[in-house]
Protein backbone atom coordinates (compact mmCIF):
# COMPACT_ATOMS: atom_id res chain seq x y z
CA UNK A 1 0.00 0.00 0.00
CA UNK A 2 1.39 3.78 -1.21
CA UNK A 3 2.02 6.03 1.99
CA UNK A 4 1.00 9.21 1.29
CA UNK A 5 2.82 12.27 3.25
CA UNK A 6 0.30 14.03 4.77
CA UNK A 7 0.33 18.06 4.77
CA UNK A 8 -0.30 18.14 8.66
CA UNK A 9 2.81 15.75 9.45
CA UNK A 10 4.95 18.65 9.87
CA UNK A 11 2.88 21.12 11.53
CA UNK A 12 1.95 18.24 14.31
CA UNK A 13 5.96 17.27 14.57
CA UNK A 14 7.39 21.69 14.77
CA UNK A 15 4.82 21.28 18.03
CA UNK A 16 5.95 18.27 19.43
CA UNK A 17 7.32 18.82 23.06
CA UNK A 18 5.98 22.05 23.50
CA UNK A 19 4.47 21.05 27.16
CA UNK A 20 0.98 20.14 25.12
CA UNK A 21 -0.51 16.81 24.29
CA UNK A 22 -1.41 15.98 20.86
CA UNK A 23 -4.89 15.11 19.62
CA UNK A 24 -5.53 13.75 15.97
CA UNK A 25 -9.46 13.17 15.44
CA UNK A 26 -10.87 11.74 12.37
CA UNK A 27 -12.72 9.28 10.49
CA UNK A 28 -12.08 5.86 10.97
CA UNK A 29 -10.37 4.96 8.20
CA UNK A 30 -8.33 7.91 7.39
CA UNK A 31 -4.98 7.32 7.93
CA UNK A 32 -4.54 8.33 11.77
CA UNK A 33 -2.87 5.35 13.23
CA UNK A 34 -0.31 5.28 9.97
CA UNK A 35 0.67 8.99 10.46
CA UNK A 36 1.01 8.78 14.46
CA UNK A 37 3.50 5.37 14.20
CA UNK A 38 5.20 7.31 11.44
CA UNK A 39 5.44 10.04 13.68
CA UNK A 40 7.25 7.94 16.71
CA UNK A 41 8.93 5.68 14.49
CA UNK A 42 11.82 8.83 14.25
CA UNK A 43 12.84 8.45 17.89
CA UNK A 44 13.14 4.69 17.38
CA UNK A 45 12.84 2.79 20.78
CA UNK A 46 12.53 5.95 22.74
CA UNK A 47 9.06 6.04 20.82
CA UNK A 48 5.41 3.29 21.46
CA UNK A 49 2.63 2.61 20.42
CA UNK A 50 -0.61 1.52 22.01
CA UNK A 51 -4.07 0.68 20.48
CA UNK A 52 -6.39 1.62 23.66
CA UNK A 53 -8.89 -1.03 22.08
CA UNK A 54 -6.53 -3.99 23.49
CA UNK A 55 -7.70 -4.88 27.13
CA UNK A 56 -4.05 -5.31 28.48
CA UNK A 57 -3.28 -1.75 27.33
CA UNK A 58 -7.06 -0.35 28.54
CA UNK A 59 -6.55 -2.14 32.59
CA UNK A 60 -3.52 0.55 32.61
CA UNK A 61 -6.00 3.53 32.20
CA UNK A 62 -7.30 4.18 35.99
CA UNK A 63 -8.90 7.27 37.07
CA UNK A 64 -6.50 9.40 39.48
CA UNK A 65 -4.02 6.86 39.29
CA UNK A 66 -1.35 8.14 37.09
CA UNK A 67 1.12 5.61 37.83
CA UNK A 68 -1.02 2.95 36.62
CA UNK A 69 0.14 3.85 33.11
CA UNK A 70 4.14 3.94 33.88
CA UNK A 71 4.49 0.17 32.98
CA UNK A 72 3.36 0.94 29.23
CA UNK A 73 5.19 4.58 28.98
CA UNK A 74 8.82 4.03 31.41
CA UNK A 75 11.60 5.05 29.47
CA UNK A 76 9.74 6.24 26.51
CA UNK A 77 10.22 9.65 25.24
CA UNK A 78 6.78 10.06 22.69
CA UNK A 79 3.70 7.78 23.03
CA UNK A 80 0.83 7.15 21.40
CA UNK A 81 -2.73 6.49 22.78
CA UNK A 82 -4.71 4.96 19.76
CA UNK A 83 -8.51 4.99 19.57
CA UNK A 84 -8.52 7.20 22.96
CA UNK A 85 -11.98 7.52 22.61
CA UNK A 86 -12.64 3.80 23.94
CA UNK A 87 -11.20 4.58 27.52
CA UNK A 88 -13.79 5.62 29.64
CA UNK A 89 -12.78 9.28 31.30
CA UNK A 90 -10.03 9.52 28.88
CA UNK A 91 -9.45 13.05 29.25
CA UNK A 92 -8.96 12.93 33.00
CA UNK A 93 -6.86 9.96 33.32
CA UNK A 94 -4.30 12.48 30.70
CA UNK A 95 -4.94 15.45 32.23
CA UNK A 96 -3.61 14.24 35.24
CA UNK A 97 -1.00 11.46 33.74
CA UNK A 98 0.35 14.98 31.58
CA UNK A 99 0.17 16.97 34.70
CA UNK A 100 2.56 14.44 36.80
CA UNK A 101 4.68 13.81 34.24
CA UNK A 102 4.81 16.68 31.87
CA UNK A 103 8.22 15.35 30.22
CA UNK A 104 6.70 12.18 28.19
CA UNK A 105 5.17 13.79 24.85
CA UNK A 106 1.20 12.39 24.45
CA UNK A 107 -0.35 11.82 21.22
CA UNK A 108 -4.04 10.79 21.78
CA UNK A 109 -5.89 9.68 18.41
CA UNK A 110 -9.87 9.65 18.08
CA UNK A 111 -12.53 8.99 15.70
CA UNK A 112 -15.54 10.85 17.09
CA UNK A 113 -15.36 14.18 18.66
CA UNK A 114 -18.94 13.51 20.29
CA UNK A 115 -16.50 10.92 22.80
CA UNK A 116 -12.82 11.97 22.75
CA UNK A 117 -13.70 15.58 22.52
CA UNK A 118 -16.19 15.67 24.88
CA UNK A 119 -13.94 13.90 27.49
CA UNK A 120 -10.50 15.44 26.92
CA UNK A 121 -11.10 19.38 25.66
CA UNK A 122 -13.01 20.41 28.76
CA UNK A 123 -10.68 19.13 31.65
CA UNK A 124 -7.65 19.25 29.36
CA UNK A 125 -8.06 23.19 28.93
CA UNK A 126 -4.73 25.04 27.76
CA UNK A 127 -3.14 21.08 27.70
CA UNK A 128 -4.03 20.12 24.07
CA UNK A 129 -2.95 20.95 20.40
CA UNK A 130 -5.86 19.56 18.01
CA UNK A 131 -6.12 18.31 14.50
CA UNK A 132 -8.64 17.26 11.63
CA UNK A 133 -7.20 14.47 10.21
CA UNK A 134 -9.61 13.85 7.00
CA UNK A 135 -9.27 11.55 4.06
CA UNK A 136 -6.52 12.84 1.61
CA UNK A 137 -6.88 15.45 0.19
CA UNK A 138 -5.94 16.11 -4.15
CA UNK A 139 -2.88 18.04 -3.32
CA UNK A 140 -1.90 14.94 -1.27
CA UNK A 141 -2.59 12.51 -3.67
CA UNK A 142 -0.46 15.11 -6.24
CA UNK A 143 2.50 14.63 -4.32
CA UNK A 144 2.42 11.21 -5.29
CA UNK A 145 1.07 10.53 -8.77
CA UNK A 146 -0.08 12.95 -11.61
CA UNK A 147 -3.46 13.16 -11.76
CA UNK A 148 -5.44 12.65 -15.09
CA UNK A 149 -9.11 13.13 -16.13
CA UNK A 150 -9.74 9.99 -15.48
CA UNK A 151 -8.10 9.59 -12.20
CA UNK A 152 -10.40 12.36 -10.86
CA UNK A 153 -13.19 10.68 -12.25
CA UNK A 154 -12.64 7.59 -10.00
CA UNK A 155 -12.10 10.09 -6.92
CA UNK A 156 -15.41 11.70 -7.50
CA UNK A 157 -16.81 8.37 -7.40
CA UNK A 158 -14.89 7.07 -4.88
CA UNK A 159 -13.63 9.32 -2.40
CA UNK A 160 -10.38 9.40 -0.67
CA UNK A 161 -9.58 7.08 2.07
CA UNK A 162 -6.10 5.98 1.52
CA UNK A 163 -6.72 2.26 1.24
CA UNK A 164 -9.59 3.39 -1.57
CA UNK A 165 -6.82 5.69 -3.62
CA UNK A 166 -4.51 2.85 -3.09
CA UNK A 167 -6.44 0.47 -4.38
CA UNK A 168 -5.53 -1.52 -7.89
CA UNK A 169 -9.52 -2.53 -9.00
CA UNK A 170 -12.49 -1.13 -9.26
CA UNK A 171 -13.41 -4.02 -7.75
CA UNK A 172 -11.12 -3.91 -4.43
CA UNK A 173 -12.59 -0.01 -3.94
CA UNK A 174 -15.73 -0.89 -3.88
CA UNK A 175 -14.83 -3.91 -0.87
CA UNK A 176 -13.04 -1.40 0.96
CA UNK A 177 -15.19 1.37 0.82
CA UNK A 178 -18.44 -1.12 1.57
CA UNK A 179 -16.88 -2.24 4.40
CA UNK A 180 -15.96 1.75 5.59
CA UNK A 181 -19.38 2.31 5.20
CA UNK A 182 -21.18 -1.04 6.85
CA UNK A 183 -18.19 -1.69 9.48
CA UNK A 184 -17.07 1.64 10.15
CA UNK A 185 -19.22 4.07 9.65
CA UNK A 186 -21.77 3.83 12.23
CA UNK A 187 -19.16 2.44 15.02
CA UNK A 188 -18.95 4.69 17.27
CA UNK A 189 -22.54 6.47 17.66
CA UNK A 190 -23.45 2.71 17.97
CA UNK A 191 -21.66 2.46 20.90
CA UNK A 192 -21.35 5.79 22.79
CA UNK A 193 -24.56 7.19 21.85
CA UNK A 194 -28.15 5.17 22.95
CA UNK A 195 -29.82 5.14 19.47
CA UNK A 196 -32.98 3.52 19.90
CA UNK A 197 -33.35 2.45 16.54
CA UNK A 198 -29.85 2.09 14.42
CA UNK A 199 -32.16 1.09 11.18
CA UNK A 200 -34.26 4.96 11.44
CA UNK A 201 -30.41 6.34 11.78
CA UNK A 202 -29.26 4.45 8.56
CA UNK A 203 -32.34 5.77 7.03
CA UNK A 204 -31.43 9.15 7.49
CA UNK A 205 -27.86 9.14 6.46
CA UNK A 206 -29.58 7.20 3.05
CA UNK A 207 -31.71 10.45 3.06
CA UNK A 208 -29.03 12.95 3.54
CA UNK A 209 -26.59 11.01 0.54
CA UNK A 210 -29.92 11.94 -1.77
CA UNK A 211 -29.97 15.21 -1.06
CA UNK A 212 -26.01 16.58 -1.30
CA UNK A 213 -26.26 20.11 -2.94
CA UNK A 214 -29.59 20.73 -1.96
CA UNK A 215 -31.01 22.50 1.54
CA UNK A 216 -32.08 20.65 3.76
CA UNK A 217 -35.53 20.21 5.85
CA UNK A 218 -35.77 19.28 9.26
CA UNK A 219 -39.39 18.60 9.23
CA UNK A 220 -39.37 16.97 6.36
CA UNK A 221 -36.76 14.55 7.16
CA UNK A 222 -38.86 14.03 10.34
CA UNK A 223 -41.86 13.10 8.70
CA UNK A 224 -40.29 10.67 6.42
CA UNK A 225 -38.98 8.75 8.83
CA UNK A 226 -41.29 9.31 11.42
CA UNK A 227 -39.25 10.66 14.33
CA UNK A 228 -39.44 13.90 16.17
CA UNK A 229 -37.67 17.32 14.79
CA UNK A 230 -35.44 16.91 17.53
CA UNK A 231 -34.11 13.39 17.33
CA UNK A 232 -33.26 14.57 13.49
CA UNK A 233 -31.12 17.26 14.77
CA UNK A 234 -29.75 15.34 17.62
CA UNK A 235 -28.40 12.42 14.91
CA UNK A 236 -27.25 15.63 12.39
CA UNK A 237 -25.09 16.39 15.22
CA UNK A 238 -24.01 12.68 15.61
CA UNK A 239 -23.17 12.47 12.46
CA UNK A 240 -20.97 15.72 12.12
CA UNK A 241 -19.55 15.04 15.34
CA UNK A 242 -18.02 11.26 14.21
CA UNK A 243 -17.11 12.50 10.60
CA UNK A 244 -19.27 11.37 8.33
CA UNK A 245 -21.00 14.67 7.10
CA UNK A 246 -20.67 18.45 7.80
CA UNK A 247 -23.59 20.68 7.66
CA UNK A 248 -23.27 23.76 6.25
CA UNK A 249 -25.02 27.32 6.73
CA UNK A 250 -26.30 29.93 4.64
CA UNK A 251 -24.65 33.39 4.43
CA UNK A 252 -26.20 36.21 5.06
CA UNK A 253 -24.88 39.85 6.17
CA UNK A 254 -27.12 42.15 4.61
CA UNK A 255 -30.18 41.62 2.50
CA UNK A 256 -33.67 40.94 3.56
CA UNK A 257 -33.65 39.05 0.84
CA UNK A 258 -31.13 36.53 1.76
CA UNK A 259 -31.98 33.19 3.64
CA UNK A 260 -30.40 33.12 6.60
CA UNK A 261 -31.26 29.64 8.36
CA UNK A 262 -31.04 27.63 5.39
CA UNK A 263 -28.57 24.52 5.78
CA UNK A 264 -27.27 21.96 3.19
CA UNK A 265 -25.37 18.60 4.27
CA UNK A 266 -22.50 17.00 2.70
CA UNK A 267 -20.50 14.03 3.38
CA UNK A 268 -16.92 14.26 3.97
CA UNK A 269 -15.63 11.90 1.70
CA UNK A 270 -18.01 11.38 -1.49
CA UNK A 271 -16.87 7.70 -1.98
CA UNK A 272 -19.27 7.16 1.12
CA UNK A 273 -21.86 9.15 -0.31
CA UNK A 274 -21.92 7.30 -3.50
CA UNK A 275 -21.61 3.75 -1.30
CA UNK A 276 -24.93 4.75 0.14
CA UNK A 277 -26.59 5.51 -3.44
CA UNK A 278 -24.74 4.20 -6.55
CA UNK A 279 -21.07 3.19 -6.37
CA UNK A 280 -21.82 1.35 -9.75
CA UNK A 281 -22.74 3.65 -12.89
CA UNK A 282 -19.53 5.76 -14.04
CA UNK A 283 -19.50 9.10 -12.89
CA UNK A 284 -19.43 11.07 -16.64
CA UNK A 285 -23.48 9.03 -17.14
CA UNK A 286 -24.53 9.84 -13.87
CA UNK A 287 -27.49 12.78 -13.33
CA UNK A 288 -26.08 13.61 -10.14
CA UNK A 289 -23.01 14.16 -11.42
CA UNK A 290 -23.42 18.05 -10.67
CA UNK A 291 -23.93 17.54 -6.87
CA UNK A 292 -21.51 14.93 -6.81
CA UNK A 293 -18.51 17.49 -8.11
CA UNK A 294 -19.93 20.38 -5.62
CA UNK A 295 -19.57 17.69 -2.06
CA UNK A 296 -16.19 16.95 -3.93
CA UNK A 297 -15.30 20.44 -3.65
CA UNK A 298 -16.55 21.21 -0.56
CA UNK A 299 -14.64 18.50 1.57
CA UNK A 300 -11.12 19.39 -0.47
CA UNK A 301 -11.86 22.90 1.02
CA UNK A 302 -12.42 21.65 4.70
CA UNK A 303 -9.72 20.02 4.10
CA UNK A 304 -7.52 22.80 3.42
CA UNK A 305 -9.28 24.68 6.43
CA UNK A 306 -7.82 21.96 8.52
CA UNK A 307 -4.06 23.16 8.17
CA UNK A 308 -4.92 26.63 9.30
CA UNK A 309 -4.92 27.65 12.95
CA UNK A 310 -8.39 29.65 12.26
CA UNK A 311 -10.10 27.81 9.32
CA UNK A 312 -12.63 29.27 7.07
CA UNK A 313 -16.02 29.43 7.51
CA UNK A 314 -17.43 27.65 4.76
CA UNK A 315 -21.50 28.37 3.22
CA UNK A 316 -23.59 28.97 1.15
CA UNK A 317 -25.57 31.68 -0.30
CA UNK A 318 -29.27 31.87 -1.64
CA UNK A 319 -31.51 34.59 -2.03
CA UNK A 320 -35.42 34.03 -1.47
CA UNK A 321 -35.89 34.24 -5.52
CA UNK A 322 -33.61 31.50 -5.86
CA UNK A 323 -30.35 32.88 -6.93
CA UNK A 324 -27.72 30.76 -5.07
CA UNK A 325 -24.05 30.45 -4.90
CA UNK A 326 -22.66 27.16 -4.24
CA UNK A 327 -19.92 27.79 -1.63
CA UNK A 328 -19.01 30.74 0.53
CA UNK A 329 -15.69 30.95 2.28
CA UNK A 330 -15.28 33.64 4.61
CA UNK A 331 -12.34 34.00 6.75
CA UNK A 332 -12.31 37.70 8.85
CA UNK A 333 -13.53 40.16 6.93
CA UNK A 334 -12.31 37.90 3.22
CA UNK A 335 -15.18 36.88 1.11
CA UNK A 336 -14.58 34.31 -1.38
CA UNK A 337 -17.42 33.03 -3.41
CA UNK A 338 -17.35 29.71 -6.04
CA UNK A 339 -19.70 27.90 -7.94
CA UNK A 340 -19.02 24.62 -8.63
CA UNK A 341 -19.98 23.59 -13.15
CA UNK A 342 -19.32 20.13 -14.35
CA UNK A 343 -19.83 21.92 -17.91
CA UNK A 344 -19.17 25.46 -19.92
CA UNK A 345 -21.97 26.70 -18.74
CA UNK A 346 -21.05 30.51 -17.31
CA UNK A 347 -22.22 32.08 -14.27
CA UNK A 348 -22.94 35.11 -13.35
CA UNK A 349 -22.05 36.50 -10.04
CA UNK A 350 -23.57 40.01 -10.33
CA UNK A 351 -26.40 40.13 -8.14
CA UNK A 352 -23.59 38.61 -5.46
CA UNK A 353 -21.50 41.34 -5.98
CA UNK A 354 -23.82 44.08 -5.53
CA UNK A 355 -23.90 43.20 -2.01
CA UNK A 356 -20.39 42.07 -1.69
CA UNK A 357 -18.38 44.15 -4.05
CA UNK A 358 -15.16 43.19 -2.18
CA UNK A 359 -15.07 39.26 -2.76
CA UNK A 360 -13.24 37.39 -4.57
CA UNK A 361 -15.27 34.99 -7.28
CA UNK A 362 -14.28 32.03 -9.24
CA UNK A 363 -16.19 29.38 -11.58
CA UNK A 364 -14.78 25.62 -10.76
CA UNK A 365 -15.06 23.21 -12.55
CA UNK A 366 -13.27 19.67 -13.14
CA UNK A 367 -10.55 20.56 -15.30
CA UNK A 368 -9.18 23.40 -12.71
CA UNK A 369 -8.64 20.55 -9.77
CA UNK A 370 -6.27 18.21 -12.38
Amino acid sequence: MIIYKRKIESKIESLLFKGKMIIILGPRQSGKTTLSKKIISKYGDKGQYFDCQIANVRNHFVVGNPDALLPLVKNKKIVVFDEAQTIQNIGTILKVFHDTYPDTQIIATGSSSFDLANKINEPMTGRVFEFILMPLSLEEIKMVQKITHNDLMELLLFGSYPAVVSAKSRDEKEILLKNIATNYLYKDVFVFEAIRNPQIFEDLVKLLAMQIGQMVSVNELAVSLGISRSVVQKYLRLLEQSFIIKVVHSFSQNSRNELKKAFKVFFLDIGVRNSLVDIKKPIESRGDKGSIFENFFVSERLKIGTLETFPPDIMFWRTRTGIEIDVIEKSGFDISAYECKWGSKDVSFKEFLKLYPQAKVAIIRPVNLI
